[in-house]
This record gives structure tokens, C-alpha cells and sequence, in this order.
């Protein structure tokens, strides 16, 4: 947006100097033929002779399917405006244990906290919402059927202070949170994407399953925070569709 304001700046400073130069330079060749004029004759070409013009004026009209889109934009704004939650604050449930923090135009929240030592980091992402009644979605890799429920995908680290951290990658439903992956990973080895990351979550032993679910359970990863995560996440998915619908309004408008 910065460098789009400096162009559309820099463009209406240089016409009125480009329109100054033009006239300028138009006085400047009829002065010197003024003077030259008892020396020189314009010669006769007859009537076959074509008449040249040249405009130096500048099309400034905007398109008119510009207009059309405006008012649309316009209507989709004041539509925003007048039905979603962009302006609610989701009330924080008592004992909720994050620092959140929420930058505007991200499309993600991290969520923060410290347990015994241990740095606890959460990435949460738009939800994926289903509406309607749909047969749920078989996963042919698993054989496993998908709940068809809206949700929110998470991704949580666990990181010790010797630099190993635990990757998991979550899904949320409503009183329900499904671990899709668990990855051991290594600060200096981030990068290295050739590394094992042990086998599919769901072919673990059911009660390793269990074990995971209640260790991300008592750091805080459990239904009833990620139920008032849902409900966070919408509201700002409805706060950042009306930012987004603004910068187009004034991208098309410059």
C-alpha cells in the first residue's frame, strides 16, 4: 500500500509538470518562428496536403466498469458492516492459560504459555466451516470417515529449553480435538526435510494415542479451549474480510 501511494503521488506531481513542459516548449518553437518569419516562407503544398493534429491533453476517466465494481464493493462493505461480528470481543473464558497474540491482516493467532519449564506455542488457523447436512468423507489412506463437522486446525509446540520440540498437527471440532501427526524435531535441524518423523499417528498403539491426547490435555490443549478458539476465529475472519474489502475499495479507487 506504502509503495502504491509513492507511484500514484509520483504520477500526479509529473503530469502537471509533463502538461508545463508541453507548453513551454510549444511557446518556445512558435516564438523562434516568429522571429524567423520574414526570413522564411511556409511553402505551399496544395490542397492534397494532409492536416496534422496532436493532443497533448491526458485521458483521465476511469473506466465505467470501474463504477460498477465500486458500488458493489460498496454494497458487499455496508452488507459486512451490518451483519457479521467484526466488532465483537469474544469473551476469554475464565483460566485460559494463553497469551494470545493477534496482528491484523494475518490469517493466523499464536497462542503462548510457559508449563514447568517448557515454552508451549500455538498456531491457529481460519476455520473450516461446513454447513448443511453432509455424508461424512471417507479418507481412502486411513479407511477412517472424516467427521464432517466445521473445525480449526492447529499446529502445537512443546519446546524444552535444550532446543528439541514436539510438532503436533491437530484438528479441532466442536468438544473434540484430533491429532492428524506428532514430529520430534530439533532447532538445528528445522530445515532438514528428509527426516523420519515416525509413523502415521493413528496406526500408534491406542493407548500411546490416549497418552498423547492427555499430555496436550494438560498443557492446555483441550475442548474447552479450542471451542472458545472457534468461536474467536470466526470473529476475525469477519474483521479481516472487511479490511480486505477496504484496501480493494481503495485500489480501485486511486
Amino acid at each position: 500500500m506504502v509503495f502504491s501511494s509513492i507511484l500514484r503521488k509520483s504520477a500526479s506531481s509529473l503530469a502537471p509538470l509533463a502538461i508545463r513542459l508541453t507548453r513551454v516548449n510549444r511557446n518556445y518553437h512558435s516564438a523562434i518562428f516568429t522571429a524567423s518569419k520574414p526570413l522564411y516562407q511556409k511553402p505551399n503544398l496544395g490542397p492534397f496536403a494532409p492536416n496534422l493534429y496532436f493532443s497533448t491533453a491526458t485521458e483521465t476517466t476511469k473506466p465505467r466498469s470501474d463504477d460498477s465494481l465500486l458500488r458493489i464493493i460498496d454494497s458487499e462493505i455496508k452488507c459486512a458492516v451490518e451483519t457479521d461480528d467484526h466488532d465483537r470481543v469474544e469473551e476469554t473464558p475464565g483460566g485460559f492459560p494463553f497469551k494470545i497474540e493477534d496482528n491484523p491482516g494475518l490469517q493466523t493467532i499464536t497462542l503462548t504459555r510457559e508449563y514447568e519449564g517448557e515454552l508451549v506455542k500455538v498456531e491457529v488457523q481460519m476455520p473450516d466451516l461446513v454447513s448443511g447436512e453432509q455424508p461424512e468423507a471417507v479418507d481412502d489412506d486411513n479407511d477412517m470417515e472424516t467427521p464432517n463437522q466445521s473445525s480449526i486446525p492447529l499446529v502445537v509446540t512443546v519446546s524444552k529449553s535444550s532446543g528439541t520440540s514436539l510438532e503436533f498437527n491437530c484438528v479441532a471440532y466442536p468438544d473434540e480435538i484430533s491429532i492428524d501427526s506428532l514430529a520430534v524435531r530439533k532447532t538445528e535441524n528445522l530445515e532438514d526435510e528428509a527426516g523420519y518423523e515416525g509413523p502415521d499417528f493413528h496406526d500408534l498403539d491406542e493407548n500411546l494415542k490416549k497418552a498423547f491426547h492427555k499430555y496436550l490435555e494438560i498443557r492446555g490443549i483441550k475442548p474447552s479451549t479450542t471451542n472458545f478458539l472457534f468461536e474467536y476465529m470466526l470473529n476475525k475472519d469477519s474483521r479481516e474480510y472487511l479490511i480486505w474489502l477496504k484496501k480493494l475499495k481503495d485500489f480501485v479507487e486511486a
